[in-house]
């Protein structure tokens, strides 16, 4: 909003207010030199408003006031002043679109900074109200008021707005800003999992997207904005291997994106003007919901490369652009990899990592209220790899306690349920537990992974409780599913724990016949606690089978693992991070102290 946007509409200033044009050309000369010289501009623009211009001068005079004041100066008083009145004045003048929407945008936005959500809302109602003859505004506020709803987490109402949008949009003949409509409502059903809501108005949007015929950027980045809605969903949905083909195209349509240029031809339709996302920034959207899907399938050196490359990637954007979804998304990349690392066998690296989470969580409020429940229960995930299980049950309490996500509560559910067994004395607990997640009956999300997952915990404690048949049962039911979807870890887990099994049950060549297998999908992941298992595991099979050569390379294998995972809980818990196990309630803590070695036991790791 630059000071000489639409000068000459300044009521008769092309004529004999000459004064007012070279106050115009010197603010805005001020502004854009560089650094901007933000006082000088204020001067400028200040000294037009004693000559008691005509209302249109007036008006404007103040929304560049209240617009430079909002965005180069910590001003807030000063810039709500001028444009509240730029708002009350515009009012009044008749075809005044411009600065009258400008203001109402720009003041509802300050009110929100402020926290006075509820002074922002009655405005953006009656600015929407009034500018059903000026499509651009119309629906770029009624977009700002369902972003104001959602920040609120009161998605039916955003919902119902975005809805009325893509009517409004359809009218005005605007299909291209409908379909935007139409997915920003798809998002959030799929947030709110109204599932059977979701499924006809993603179809609905694939037909809009492909029959659009326009910009190539924007049909391109309408497909992009499609194609992660519904790679998201199949991911929600533990559908690792349903995923592939949407996965595929979104990574070509990414590619055909990088290769356009940005025309700078404006559309014919001001209802057309309107971009989803950056090209930058769908380009590490595409890279984040990839991590997501290596990391879940078990591709984990797979989701590091990509980790890298969209980390590196939004280092460069966040030096130019300080926009908040870039810090989302680096949290998001971050959590996904802190659990790679934890299965990797870096769990040093992985503490760090957190650290930097609760880092960027310190410096966004927001951030950190979305982010709380996922931090703990990295935290508990952390615990366990170092044998910590207080902490670690600790850790998941306060998760649960944060979270109102089901697949996520289930998530924790489940970690939560391996922690009790480990413990061994806390049969109550746990039976309360496995019952609210039982896999056979009534599983409160519709996660295909996660429904695995429950299976294979039903099958651990079954084993601890020397029930081997049930837990083979439990087993086969994680495999099916598990090789039906390409979900390697739970694959390598479940072939690992049945080779155990066999092999407590005298059945060698079962054992073995389980064993091996898991090895080599162990290698592929690579899995660090499962190579160690199955080694020790490999190590006693071809000792009973009388394989001594084989034995001892087994045994061999084991002490290398065993003395990789030693070191780096060594390291771990010497780091001034490991203080974080202790944290439970409130923001993230800002330093740590360092500690003297080692605090944890590490018998179950030899």
């Amino acid at each position: 909003a630059g000071p000489a946007a639409g000068s000459g509409s300044g009521g008769g200033a092309a004529g004999g207010e000459s004064w007012y044009l070279a106050l115009l050309g010197l603010a805005e000369h001020f502004r854009t030199s560089s650094p901007p010289k933000v006082r000088l501009c204020v001067h400028c623009l200040q000294a037009v408003l004693p000559r008691k211009p005509p209302a249109r001068m007036e008006a404007r005079t103040h929304l560049q006031l209240g617009s430079v004041l909002y965005h180069h100066t910590r001003n807030g008083d000063q810039a709500r002043g001028h444009l509240e009145k730029a708002w009350l004045i515009s009012q009044q003048i008749p075809q005044f679109e411009d600065v009258k929407f400008e203001a109402a945008s720009l003041l509802s936005e300050l009110y929100c900074q402020e926290n006075s959500v509820d002074t922002a809302k009655p405005l953006l109602r009656k600015a929407i109200q009034i500018s059903q003859q000026t499509p651009y505004w119309h629906c770029r506020l009624l977009f700002q008021l369902a972003q104001l709803h959602t920040l609120e987490k009161d998605l039916v109402s955003a919902c119902d707005l975005l809805g009325v949008g893509a009517e409004y949009a359809r009218v005005v003949g605007s299909e291209y800003t409908r379909a935007l409509f139409l997915l920003s409502k798809g998002m959030l059903l799929l947030m709110e999992r109204k599932l059977q809501e979701v499924h006809p108005l993603l179809t609905l949007c694939g037909q809009i997207v492909e029959n659009w015929q326009g910009n190539p950027i924007q049909k391109e980045s309408l497909r992009v904005f499609f194609l992660v809605l519904q790679v998201t969903h199949y991911l929600d949905a533990g559908q690792v291997k349903s995923v592939k083909p949407c996965l595929k195209q979104l990574q070509q349509c990414i590619q055909t994106i990088s290769t356009l240029h940005d025309d700078e031809i404006l559309p014919s339709n001001p209802a057309d003007l309107f971009h989803w996302l950056p090209k930058e920034h769908m380009c590490v959207l595409v890279y984040l919901v990839t991590v997501m899907h290596s990391m879940q399938a078990g591709y984990l050196e797979k989701a590091q490369k990509y980790t890298d490359k969209a980390l590196m990637q939004l280092e460069k954007l966040k030096m130019l652009d300080c926009s908040p979804i870039l810090s989302s998304f680096q949290v998001i990349l971050l959590e996904h990899i802190i659990m790679c690392r934890l299965v990797t066998g870096h769990k040093a690296t992985a503490l760090q990592e957190i650290s930097q989470v609760c880092q960027l969580c310190q410096q966004s409020p927001r951030l950190f209220s979305n982010h709380a429940a996922q931090l703990h229960t990295l935290l508990g995930l952390y615990c366990i790899s170092v044998n910590c299980m207080d902490n670690a049950e600790a850790q998941f309490t306060t998760a649960l306690r944060l979270t109102t996500h089901q697949e996520l509560w289930a998530f924790i559910v489940t970690n939560l349920a391996s922690v009790y067994i480990r413990e061994g004395n806390r049969h109550q607990e746990l039976y309360s537990l496995l019952e609210r997640i039982n896999p056979d009956h009534n599983f409160p999300v519709s996660s295909h992974c996660l429904r695995a997952a429950a299976f294979y915990i039903r099958g651990l404690f079954s084993f601890f409780q020397g029930r081997y048949n049930e837990a083979k049962r439990f087993l086969r039911e994680t495999l099916k599913m598990s090789n039906a979807e390409d979900l390697n870890r739970l694959t390598a887990c479940s072939l690992v724990l049945l080779g155990h099994i066999f092999y407590v049950l005298g059945n060698h060549r079962e054992s073995n016949n389980m064993v091996v297998p898991a090895m080599q999908l162990a290698s592929k992941i690579p899995d660090m606690s499962v190579q160690l298992w199955s080694s020790a595991l490999l190590r006693d099979l071809n000792k009973a089978c009388g394989n001594a050569m084989d034995a001892h390379e087994a045994a061999q294998m084991h002490q290398n693992f065993s003395q990789q995972l030693l070191q780096d809980h060594i390291e771990a818990c010497s780091l001034p991070e490991h203080n974080l196990i202790t944290w439970t309630d409130g923001p993230p803590p800002v330093q740590f102290q360092a500690q003297n070695g080692p605090t944890t036991s590490l018998a179950s790791l030899l």
